[in-house]
């Protein structure tokens, strides 16, 4: 008797976990293949750290093909070419195809840098959004240290993910002032967030002036509602809007090093895909993260279609945080286990989010219960704990991927970790 094929697209954090906690659910019933397009895992929240040496990548690798072998979960980096769900079939890069019974898109993003002119490793700035980028970041970062001068960081129009930018110039900060040169690099701050703290969930607890604060005490200066036109060598041309959408100043602000995060969007193989994704080539899925055309594909992570909180006079996306992420799996992997019963899926993700932003001296926490408002909860707080919290996670996640342990994760750091103990995440 031939088995249901279950295959997972993506080994990112969500992906990788995935993989894990369906295999332990459907063992049996269902045979489990994760496709991505490369050998390693790498946890992406370190990649900051990697950018100024305070990390080497290898110390955040984990090579997946003898543990997914352990595992009895089938592995191909092959990668994914296109996605047919009409025909239930996913066509890789080497030339051949996997038939599936069911689908788990969890690809992460593609990262939209030619969206405008200059913008990325390809052009002028760095990014700290793949490992590889932020070690290129890093040998940037020690040419610009010999020869130091202005500094602009921040997130582009439609990034969706801006704790990475917060942490990144908090932790230049604090490295140029161990390295003894920060009286010599006036840093800028641009994003596309209507105010500081934003963060793409119209904040969180106290965000706008705990961020604010940070930043005003480090003397960077920022700018929201910031559009970039165009980047040239050392040059960043940008328009600040106003409330209404009109230009309320343009600014051409000099660098000798600067780092953006990107807009997001779906990757090429499953970009245009008719009733799978939306516009921007995100997948759309219902309550359950079942695509609502193609019923036996599922989709987690950053490459979900999650509408913005609100308008804005620059677009801002929402980012889709690690805790929401493994509520996501969570869903997902009860809802599978439905379906080979010949079930309706039944369970929902609960989108709670838990983030640590590092800066590297110090940070800042915050809980949302839902990640969208209104919320039953909304907290943050910093302070150097947070810091030392961060260190202790990126131990133990990387100690739960190379173990293939399926054991949630996130609920225990929000709980634990940020000491909320009297809390039920359900």
């Amino acid at each position: 008797m031939t088995l249901p094929r279950i295959i997972i697209l993506g080994a990112g954090l969500g992906g990788t976990i995935a993989a894990y906690e369906i295999r332990d659910a459907v063992k049996g019933k269902a045979e489990v293949m994760l496709v991505n397009d490369q050998d390693d895992y790498w946890f992406v929240p370190s990649n900051p750290w990697i950018a100024v040496r305070w990390r080497e990548p290898e110390a955040i690798k984990v090579h997946l093909p003898p543990i997914m072998h352990r595992k009895g979960i089938g592995f191909t980096s092959a990668g994914a070419e296109r996605v047919h769900p009409a025909e239930n079939r996913l066509e890789l890069r080497d030339g051949t195809s996997l038939a599936y019974d069911y689908l788990v898109i969890a690809t992460g993003p593609d990262l939209a840098f030619d969206e405008i002119a200059g913008l990325g490793p390809q052009g002028f700035t760095q990014s700290v959004c793949t490992t590889g980028h932020a070690a290129d970041a890093a040998d940037a970062f020690d040419r610009f240290c010999a020869d130091p001068g202005p500094i602009v960081v921040g997130a582009a129009q439609g990034a969706s993910c801006y704790g990475p930018a917060y942490e990144f110039a908090l932790i230049l900060d604090t490295e140029l002032k161990r390295r003894k040169i920060r009286d010599k690099v006036p840093m800028t701050f641009v994003t596309a967030e209507p105010y500081i703290g934003h963060l793409g969930l119209d904040g969180v607890g106290d965000t706008k002036a705990l961020l604010e604060s940070e930043l005003r005490e480090r003397h960077i200066k920022w700018v929201c509602n910031n559009r970039i036109l165009g980047v040239e060598d050392g040059l960043m041309h940008c328009e600040e809007l106003a409330e209404d959408g009109s230009v309320k100043a343009r600014h051409d602000l000099p660098f000798g090093y600067s780092m953006i995060l990107p807009a997001f969007r779906g990757i090429s193989a499953v970009r245009d895909v008719e009733g799978l994704v939306n516009p921007r080539g995100f997948i759309l899925a219902d309550k359950h993260q079942r695509n609502p055309t193609f019923k036996n594909v599922y989709s987690l992570g950053v490459c979900v279609a999650i509408p913005p909180v609100g308008p804005t006079p620059v677009p801002v996306g929402v980012p889709k945080t690690g805790f929401m992420i493994e509520s996501m799996v969570a869903a997902i992997t009860a809802n599978l286990k439905l379906a080979l019963d010949g079930k309706e899926p039944a369970e929902e993700a609960t989108w709670n989010a838990v983030c640590l932003a590092d800066f590297g001296d110090g940070g800042v926490a915050f809980v949302a219960q839902p990640q969208i408002p209104p919320r039953n909860l909304n907290w943050s707080s910093n302070g150097k704990w947070v810091h030392l919290a961060k260190v202790g996670f990126e131990k133990y996640f990387l100690h739960k991927v190379r173990r293939g342990s399926s054991e949630p994760f996130y609920e225990k750091l929000a709980m634990h970790v940020l000491g909320i103990r009297k809390l039920r995440f359900k």
